[in-house]
C-alpha cells in the first residue's frame, strides 16, 4: 500500500519483503483501520437505501484485508441485505490470497465473490465493448492511482458507473506526506517505470475540480519507522531503502553521493520526526470520498 504497490523489482521476492518491511514499520493498516472505524459508516450509511442488493466494486483489491473491512462495515449498516462484491486485480497470486482469506474469514455468507484478473484499464475496455454497463453502489481504489495511466479518464470512467446514492472512495498518499517531497526531490535521478506515477491528493483534488466531480477528502497521519535506515548493514533498513526508492539492492548500487544525500535529508524535520530514539517518515494518508 501507499507507494507499496508501486514496484521496479524484477526480483520479485525482494520486493515482497521490501513491502513487509514497510507494513511492518509503518502505521498504515492502523490508519486505515481509523479510517474504516470511524469515517466509513456514515459514508456509506445510504448506499443501500431500497435496495435488495448491494453492488461493491474493488479496484485493485489486493490480497484483500482491507476489502473484508469494507464489507464488514457495509454488512453492519445494511445486516441481511446481499452484497455482490467483485474484484479487479492483475496480480494472480495477491487473487489467490484474496480466496483464501475469504475462505477462512466467517460471517461472509450473504456476500457474492466474483474475481477478474486484469488491469483497471483492461476492465474499462472491456465494460465499454459491452452494450449495458453494470451500475456499482460503492467503488473503491485502494492505492491503485500510481499504476493508472490516464487517472482523469479513469476517475471519470468510474465516476459514470455510480447508481443512486453511491460513492467512490479512493486511498493515496497525502499531498501534505514526506513521500510528495520525496519524488518531487529525488524522483528525475531514482529509475521510474513509465507505467508508474507520483501522484498524491494534490494532484487528485485538482483533477477532480477540472472535472467538476465533488468530493470530500480526510487526510490521516500514518508514519513509518526509518531508523533502520540509518543502521549500516542492517538487513531491515536495506529493505526499507528499497521501498522508499522503489529500488531493488538500493544500498548496493546507488551512486554514494546520491544515496548520502537522501540520508541527510530523511532525517530533516520536513521529511520525518525524532522520536524517543526513532526517526519517523511521513507516511500520511488521503481518503477521497467521490459521490455520484
Amino acid at each position: 500500500m501507499a507507494s507499496s504497490l508501486r514496484s521496479l523489482f524484477t526480483d520479485h521476492g525482494r520486493y515482497v519483503e521490501a513491502f513487509r518491511s514497510f507494513l511492518g514499520n509503518s502505521t498504515e493498516h492502523q490508519c486505515m483501520q481509523e479510517f474504516m472505524d470511524t469515517k466509513l459508516p456514515d459514508i456509506i450509511a445510504r448506499i443501500g437505501d431500497a435496495k435488495s442488493e448491494i453492488k461493491i466494486l474493488s479496484i485493485g483489491g489486493g490480497a484483500g484485508e482491507i476489502d473484508l473491512q469494507i464489507l464488514s462495515k457495509v454488512q453492519a449498516q445494511f445486516p441481511g441485505v446481499c452484497i455482490n462484491n467483485e474484484i479487479v486485480e492483475p496480480s494472480a497470486e495477491q487473487i489467490a490470497k484474496y480466496k483464501e482469506l475469504v475462505a477462512n474469514t466467517s460471517n461472509l455468507e450473504n456476500i457474492k465473490f466474483a474475481w477478474h484478473k486484469e488491469t483497471s484499464s483492461e476492465y474499462q475496455n472491456r465494460m465499454m465493448d459491452k452494450k449495458e454497463i453494470q451500475k456499482w453502489d460503492f467503488i473503491h481504489m485502494i492505492q491503485m492511482l500510481y499504476y493508472v495511466k490516464d487517472i482523469p479518464a479513469t476517475v471519470k470512467f468510474f465516476h459514470s458507473l455510480l447508481a443512486t446514492n453511491a460513492k467512490i472512495l479512493i486511498i493515496l498518499v497525502s499531498g501534505s506526506s514526506s513521500w510528495k517531497k520525496l519524488w518531487e526531490k529525488y524522483g528525475s535521478r531514482l529509475p521510474r517505470d513509465d507505467l508508474c506515477q507520483y501522484v498524491t491528493s494534490s494532484d487528485l483534488t485538482q483533477m477532480l475540480e477540472n472535472l467538476g466531480i465533488k468530493y470530500e477528502c480526510y487526510d490521516l497521519l500514518s508514519t513509518m519507522d526509518i531508523t533502520d535506515c540509518f543502521i549500516n548493514g542492517n538487513e531491515n533498513g536495506a529493505l526499507l531503502w528499497d521501498f522508499l526508492t522503489e529500488t531493488c539492492n538500493f544500498c548496493k548500487t546507488a551512486p554514494p553521493d546520491l544515496k548520502a544525500e537522501i540520508m541527510k535529508d530523511l532525517q530533516e524535520p520536513e521529511f520525518s520526526v525524532k522520536k524517543e530514539g526513532k526517526v519517523l517518515f511521513n507516511n500520511s494518508l488521503s481518503f477521497m470520498v467521490i459521490e455520484a
